[in-house]
């Protein structure tokens, strides 16, 4: 039995009560297991997928390939403009596709619209991209020479997403990828099928209603274990992408470096704000709560570790605790609601074993710290920690909304802080003194791959490259020159004189 009848836009977005294809290569299909859509504000099933059986794979594969060189011989400004497109049938179904991740991954809708909006943006961005992709010319020491470089799709692309952000990660990918030349095979969250298969939706129709090959962006949707691991094995694949866990992030490298093949990994986070003495705490504030509350807690750029100056402490403190009271938690869709409910009940039992092991260590529940039964959804209460800089669980990410707080005295001490755990995706300093501020972004600043000032560690805008260092993967995505990864570069010598002069002087007459 499911509730589908009480959601009217699923039926918008081309979803069924039961049995939905999981599958898409140019034609919907699936007969694997069964995945039920959980809604995790009261855990009932919305509707069912059908996933993929382990040899539907290679159809998706032969598909891909199939459509592969006519899609890589058309110009790069009309693959723009089909991306362009895909930009549009999205903004078209903006209200029921914000609608429908706030129902299965459960953040609230303004969140959820501002996803929807982000694949919107990447996808205006990749079309303005499309004529610009360019390789550099270079001076040639030999005459009549020209010395250039030049970049062609890698062919297959595997994109896999995780469920935190289930329709933008995707955008951040593909678009950029199709202007690239390539075409792609989506895997998404098995928990969030649903959003998977309304996005797929969208596309297939832009691709079929434009002549194009809709196998240029194929779907499966299946277990990590099967579906998963035979995309990382492939090495008809020229990059995999990939946002999750360091653990599982760690087997792709192995495996796919294993044979020379490319990666961009979006892993963990364990962000960490930094509040210099001289912070202007109305916006350290605004910040910290966002960062620590937004998406409950489930963002690779949630605010994890909260660094602040001995002077500041008790006041940021006392002022966080009354801003945490205010806090509306419940259903996702209903309106003034701020916090939703964790993606499913393992993330719960993280929340409370978590607690456990933070108290064993040493540290101390100051805001919140309880799980809330509220119609048998997945809620827990937004939490601070007070606690040891160094305990062992403080280098250890929680994918859940507890905020480690920690006051310092030396700035640089704070800046060491920030750098000693594995992970480094985001960070922030608040500050109004400049000599802080280029210290913080030079060599002897933050390690991270994106390092604010007077800003939150989330909400990063997609014209910049998104990715971090250390266990967070190294990868980029989105903008700045991050298309650069989803092309292979070739530098090219060419000769348009009547002579063979060799590089370097050489004489070999």
């Amino acid at each position: 039995m499911t509730t589908y009848n009480e959601y009217p836009f699923l039926a918008e977005l081309g979803i069924k009560a039961e049995n939905n294809d999981g599958v898409f290569n140019g034609k919907w299909g699936g007969s694997g297991d069964v995945i039920k859509c959980l809604n995790p504000t009261n855990n009932k099933v919305i509707a069912t997928v059908r996933g993929a059986a382990p040899e539907e794979y290679e159809t998706c594969i032969q598909a891909m390939l199939a459509a592969k060189e006519k899609w890589a011989l058309t110009p790069a400004p009309r693959r723009g403009e089909i991306v362009r497109l895909i930009g549009s049938a999205i903004r078209e179904k903006l209200e029921p596709l914000s609608k429908l991740i706030s129902l299965e991954m459960g953040k609230i809708y303004i969140e959820a619209k501002g996803e929807v909006q982000e694949f919107i943006d990447v996808c205006d961005y990749a079309t303005g991209l499309s004529r610009s992709i360019n390789g550099q010319v270079m001076p040639s020491e030999r005459p009549n020479h020209i010395l250039m470089e030049t970049w062609n799709p890698l062919g297959l692309v595997g994109i896999i997403t995780a469920f935190n952000f289930p329709c933008a990660v995707l955008g951040w990918n593909a678009a950029i990828s199709m202007i690239c030349g390539n075409v792609q095979l989506w895997k998404g969250a098995s928990t969030t099928s649903l959003i998977t298969l309304a996005v797929s939706k969208i596309i297939e129709k832009v691709l079929v209603e434009n002549g194009v090959d809709p196998a240029v962006c194929c779907t499966i949707i299946g277990p990590g274990r099967t579906v998963g691991e035979q995309m990382i094995q492939d090495k008809r694949f020229g990059l995999i992408s990939f946002t999750g866990s360091t653990e599982v992030g760690r087997r792709i490298s192995s495996t796919v470096h294993g044979y020379f093949g490319k990666t961009i990994l979006e892993l963990g986070g364990n962000n960490a704000i930094v509040v210099a003495e001289d912070a202007n705490i109305e916006l350290v504030l605004r910040a910290v709560l966002f960062a620590s509350v937004g998406t409950t807690g489930q963002r690779c750029t949630t605010c994890r570790r909260l660094f602040v100056h001995e002077s500041l402490y008790d006041t940021v403190l006392e002022r966080l605790a009354k801003a945490y009271k205010t806090i509306k938690i419940g259903n996702p869709l209903e309106d003034g609601v701020l916090v939703g409910p964790l993606h499913t009940q393992g993330a719960v039992k993280e929340f409370t074993e978590g607690l456990e092991e933070i108290k064993k260590q040493g540290g101390k529940v100051v805001i919140g710290g309880n799980k809330l039964d509220i119609s048998g959804g997945n809620f827990v209460e937004p939490t601070v920690v007070a606690i040891e800089h160094d305990a062992p669980i403080v280098k250890t990410e929680l994918f859940v909304p507890i905020l480690y707080i920690m006051k310092f005295k030396n700035l640089d001490d704070a800046f060491a802080w920030n750098n000693e755990v594995p992970q480094g995706l985001s960070s922030s300093l608040f500050t109004n003194n400049q000599k802080n501020i280029f210290k913080w972004l030079g060599p002897t600043g933050s390690d991270c791959g994106i390092v604010n000032v007077n800003v939150a560690t989330n909400g990063a805008e997609i014209g910049g490259a998104f990715g971090g260092e250390k266990e967070t993967g190294g990868g980029r995505e989105s903008g700045s020159d991050s298309w650069k990864q989803y092309m292979r570069r070739s530098t090219n010598t060419i000769n348009f004189g009547d002579n063979m002069p060799l590089s370097q002087g050489i004489n070999f007459n």
